[in-house]
């Protein structure tokens, strides 16, 4: 019922009732109609699988930046029977379906092949729909702010999707992003430092433990060894150890380090492919570790015991 009807006008009682179904307010003491027309805002209809919902539902999709008019706008479609139309009505479609592509601007021109070309590198790089949805949100406003100019589209798609995955946490490389759009990787760096720069984009630096996941399952390594190379790492935190050196390679170098722990071996060569980095990273960053963090008694004593 609805808030807002406290009591009866008419008798003053408050022993009121509502009829769904007729969407009326009426007091049970007097029989007066205190409310008619109520809206009701719920939905009248069963879902019992998404085609249906999608078949019933009054509203359309919601907004997303993906698309270049933000998923509102509507555009002269083919699907119709053209055969059926005379020639002079066909052609008039076709006049109107060029007309509408040209009278477009120059913005919505550079989003329609700028945002297939982020989907494509955002689905190679198999990365959730939230970093998509952001990379796009950056990529429009660089665009509305004419950050482009002057640069590859490719190169400012590559920043926009680095800096969207450096916001969400979720762990993709330099390396990574040079493989799946094919720029230099010293490229998208600059274009991701000038575009975060201009547009007050403040994120933080990244998080070694992020990449830990990626790495240990790329190696086959088992839980123990993964939880065990968090906690290298929280140690490493708590020492400064990882303050001016690369995630990645910090990381790779935990990793290996818990490896040795539990017996697990695996070479420098392994995990330095698996994380993007040369084995010289790897051997300096674990003769840190093992140097600062007092861990070569635990790899003798698995060594020990593998030897008994």
């Amino acid at each position: 019922m609805a808030d807002y009807v406290k009591k009866c006008p008419e008798c003053g009682g408050i022993n009121l009732s509502w009829n769904k179904e007729k969407g009326e307010v009426s007091c049970k003491d007097c029989g007066l109609v205190v409310e008619d027309r109520m809206i009701d805002f719920g939905q009248e209809w069963r879902e019992f699988d998404s085609e249906s919902g999608d078949k019933r539902r009054r509203s359309g999709a919601p907004m997303t930046y993906t698309q270049y008019d933000q998923g509102l706008g509507t555009e002269v479609g083919m699907k119709a029977d053209l055969s059926r139309l005379s020639g002079k009505s066909r052609n008039k479609i076709f006049r109107l379906r060029k007309w509408q592509y040209r009278i477009s601007t120059a913005i919505e021109r550079n989003l329609k092949l700028a945002l297939g070309e982020l989907k494509r590198v955002a689905s190679y790089l198999k990365l959730p729909r939230s970093v998509e949805e952001e990379s796009a949100r950056v990529y429009t406003l660089a665009v509305q702010r004419g950050l482009v100019r002057g640069r590859s589209m490719e190169s400012v798609v590559a920043g926009a999707l680095y800096a969207a995955c450096r916001r969400h946490e979720v762990p993709r490389t330099l390396d990574e992003l040079a493989e799946a759009s094919g720029i230099d990787k010293k490229e998208i760096g600059r274009t991701y430092r000038f575009v975060t720069r201009e547009l007050g984009i403040s994120i933080l630096p990244s998080n070694p433990a992020d990449y830990i996941p990626r790495f240990a399952s790329a190696l086959k390594l088992t839980a123990e060894t993964q939880s065990r190379s968090i906690e290298i790492l929280e140690q490493a935190q708590k020492a400064e150890l990882t303050s001016g050196r690369g995630p990645t390679g910090i990381a790779a170098a935990a990793l290996y380090v818990s490896a040795l722990i539990h017996g697990e071996k695996r070479t420098q060569r392994e995990v330095a492919d698996v994380a993007g980095v040369t084995e010289v990273t790897i051997r300096n960053r674990y003769k840190e570790l093992l140097e600062k963090l007092k861990l070569e008694r635990e790899i003798k004593k698995t060594k020990k015991k593998q030897r008994d």
